[in-house]
């Protein structure tokens, strides 16, 4: 009687992970990789994040994943690009729209700029609130764009995040903004939309049980003589001020950097 070999005992053992690279639903690629490893840490958050996770996920073994992903600190980077892919997607999508349906009416649905502005000031608005829309769809990614920004080198970063700053700078330019102008403006702008977006997803509630705005905000923990403005004002900042007030904000950058320009 011929003896299985370990390769067939490992498989039963492990519910039929390959160690190949073709997984339960066919041919492995870096976009299924990134894809499968963005759907479990949305689910289970970036501490369930790892090799032998994502293989699992995709019926292969964690070796097979290395031609894609090197690293953990490659899957990492992987998560952030594959941000910036949907968010170029999306952008795609939103133009498509407004050239079947005029820039009025897609405008009605989001809170880019007033009607009547400059094509450059309208995209930027665009971008920015897609931006804030495809990373509130993945809050559980949304710290990797500040740890990995700062790990990683401008060179070294994913095309799709590459291709996001120069459509920015684009932009900038198009705007009458000299170099040094318009690289100015690009850092107040990738730190105003990044930064409202870190603020719109901090937690605030300290008992979610609790009816009574004060208790659920968990004012009673926070000294009433020291800090009788934060006490106040808390309650407004805890609810979301979302596309609107990342709009406003916006539109007073914006305008600080051209009121000089040509």
């Amino acid at each position: 009687m011929a003896k299985k070999g370990k390769g067939a005992e490992r498989g039963g053992k492990e519910g039929g992970r390959r160690s190949g690279d073709r997984g339960h639903y066919g041919r492995l690629s870096r976009e299924r990789v990134l894809a499968t490893a963005l759907e479990l840490v949305d689910r289970e958050g970036l501490s369930a994040l790892s090799m032998r996770r994502v293989g699992a996920e995709l019926g292969v073994e964690a070796m097979a994943l290395y031609r894609y992903a090197p690293s953990k600190d490659a899957l990492l980077d992987g998560l952030v690009e594959a941000l910036f892919i949907e968010l170029q997607e999306y952008l795609a999508d939103d133009a498509a729209v407004h050239q079947l349906v005029g820039p009025g009416e897609a405008a009605a649905g989001g809170a880019g700029a007033p009607a009547g502005e400059p094509e450059w000031r309208t995209e930027l608005h665009r971008i920015a609130e897609a931006t804030y829309r495809v990373a509130l769809a993945h809050p559980q990614v949304v710290p990797l764009l500040a740890t990995r920004m700062l790990a990683v080198p401008l060179a070294r970063r994913p095309l799709a995040v590459l291709m996001d700053h120069e459509r920015v700078l684009e932009l900038l330019e198009q705007a009458g903004l000299d170099e040094e102008r318009a690289s100015m403006a690009f850092r107040a702008f990738n730190s105003w939309v990044l930064g409202y977006i870190f603020v719109e997803l901090r937690a605030m509630v300290d008992n979610p049980e609790e009816t009574d705005p004060a208790f659920r905000l968990g004012l009673h923990r926070m000294p009433v003589q020291e800090l009788p403005l934060l006490r106040r004002t808390a309650p407004a900042l805890a609810e979301h001020a979302g596309p609107d007030g990342l709009a406003a904000g916006l539109a007073a950058l914006l305008d600080r950097f051209v009121q000089n320009a040509g």
